[in-house]
């Protein structure tokens, strides 16, 4: 039987010269017979490897091939940790710098993350298929962004809420959606939806993707859930983050039900009746923090026919004034556990004086408790829970200012051990009083517009003149990420 041909119209390495300018008299007329396809590839690729300097070509694709695989080990940020340690975001692509506190237009917080139509470098000679730009978000104004309608985050987004002037970032009115928003990393900022957003909605939701990381986020006012996550997602991180007051009469603070893995890492749960959270499937469970819950539950334990595999290690629940049952609710033999060490304070006396809940079905419900740690990606150091509550209380949310909103949840509601706290329908009245006011404050000088102060090139051996933001530097993140990690 004979070979297959291949059609080649016009050949491979014609339509190479082509798309960089060069002519057609530059071929060789030999490289156009048809032969099998496995052989034509062959020899096409081998002739014009010699062709175009195949010694140099070698070079630079061996010197892409080691790039593109440091970026691919690298951390999201440096001291990232679990599921979603490794999610990408916007790195190795433009910077968007926001200018303004605007809804929606150029400038603005929406313009910046969720178009659809933005498009990634295309190569020159191959027809490649076009995947969305990535993108790192700075801020060069600080305040609260009110928006109408929820906001929809694009993938390959690097969202850096640390590098706003003034008090930050705050997004108030109504929710985001993370669905479908892959590779993204978000830090240091407010989302706060409260009751004027969409009846039935989250404050975050994602019901699709993988590798997202959510760090020093503050999530409040969800009229549904407050963060949830619930569907075929996998390789997420939520860590040193507040998910607050889910809004009566349906205040939970999140389904975290996914196909893969959820890391939950030194985050404050408080104010919410129920769901904190509610697990079903892969979850890392550690360090955290859970203040009055209602009668709803604590951490939900599955709950479900479906399978769970969890590490519940090194925790702190503390009963408040709303808190009518225990920590671990509704439980089931469909809900394998590891559980260590999590301590539980129930007498609202305001001393931190709890116990260690001892593994049975009292404690955590008839769960299916695991003698050793499921293999899951964890924490660098697994502080004991006195040292979470202590680190939570100190540096949760969006901490690099914190808003008046996450001072009352911490200082007065979560210091009180036991004593203040409430479950809440409307959240600008007392004693929240809404989003409070975010100062401004005033962008540091960038003479390029590339999102890097000149201060900061200038000591960094960067040019403040050249926007050289995207270029990668020796460690493998791009510039940009360098002064954005720099700044937390």
């Amino acid at each position: 039987m004979p070979r297959p041909v291949c059609a080649r119209n016009p050949p491979i390495e014609q339509q190479f010269w082509q798309k960089l300018g060069k002519e057609r008299k530059h071929f060789d007329p030999s490289l156009h017979q048809p032969v099998s396809c496995v052989a034509n590839e062959l020899q096409l690729h081998m002739r014009l490897f010699k062709a175009i300097f195949i010694a140099g070509l070698t070079a630079y694709f061996t010197s892409l091939l080691g790039l593109v695989t440091s970026c691919s080990a690298l951390l999201a940020f440096p001291g990232a940790e679990g599921f979603g340690a490794q999610a990408t975001g916007g790195r190795g692509g433009s910077v968007y710098v926001v200018t303004n506190l605007n809804d929606s237009g150029s400038g603005s917080f929406r313009d910046a993350v969720s178009q659809p139509n933005r498009v990634g470098p295309r190569s020159a000679y191959l027809n490649l298929k076009i995947d969305p730009a990535q993108q790192i978000v700075v801020f060069a104004v600080g305040g609260i962004i009110n928006i109408n309608d929820r906001i929809v985050v694009s993938p390959h987004v690097t969202i850096a809420g640390q590098t706003a002037p003034g008090g930050g970032i705050t997004v108030y009115g109504n929710g985001v959606s993370y669905s479908s928003a892959s590779n993204t990393i978000t830090r240091y900022i407010r989302y706060r939806m409260g009751k004027g957003g969409d009846s039935g909605k989250d404050t975050i939701t994602i019901a699709n993707g993988e590798n997202m990381i959510f760090d020093h986020v503050s999530v409040s006012w969800g009229r549904d859930e407050t963060f949830s996550i619930n569907g075929d997602v996998s390789n997420i991180t939520i860590s040193d983050s507040i998910i607050a007051q889910g809004l009566e009469t349906h205040s939970c603070g999140g389904l975290m039900q996914t196909t893969g893995g959820v890391s939950i890492i030194r985050t404050l749960y408080i104010d919410n009746k129920t769901r904190n959270p509610k697990v079903k499937g892969i979850n890392e469970f550690v360090n955290n923090v859970v203040y009055n819950w209602g009668g709803g539950g604590g951490y939900i334990a599955g709950d479900s026919a479906g399978e769970s595999f969890a590490n519940i290690v090194n925790n702190v629940f503390i009963s408040g004034p709303s808190t009518s049952v225990t920590a671990f609710t509704r439980g089931n033999a469909n809900f394998h556990a590891f559980v260590s060490n999590n301590y539980y304070d129930s007498n609202r006396d305001g001393t931190l004086n709890g116990l260690i809940l001892s593994p049975t079905s009292t404690n955590y419900s008839p769960i299916d408790f695991q003698s050793s740690r499921y293999s899951y990606p964890t924490v660098n150091t697994l502080l004991s829970p006195l040292d979470a509550y202590a680190k939570v209380k100190a540096s949760a949310g969006a901490s690099k200012f914190r808003d008046s909103v996450d001072s009352y949840l911490i200082n007065t509601e979560l210091s009180s051990l036991g004593k203040v706290g409430a479950l809440i329908s409307d959240p600008t009245v007392a004693p929240i009083g809404g989003p409070g006011n975010i100062p401004g404050g005033t962008p540091p000088k960038d003479s390029d517009g590339d999102g890097i102060p000149d201060d900061y090139e200038s000591a960094h051996g960067t040019n403040p003149n050249s926007n050289d933001s995207a270029n990668i530097a020796s460690n493998g993140y791009a510039n940009i990420e360098n002064y954005i990690n720099s700044l937390v």
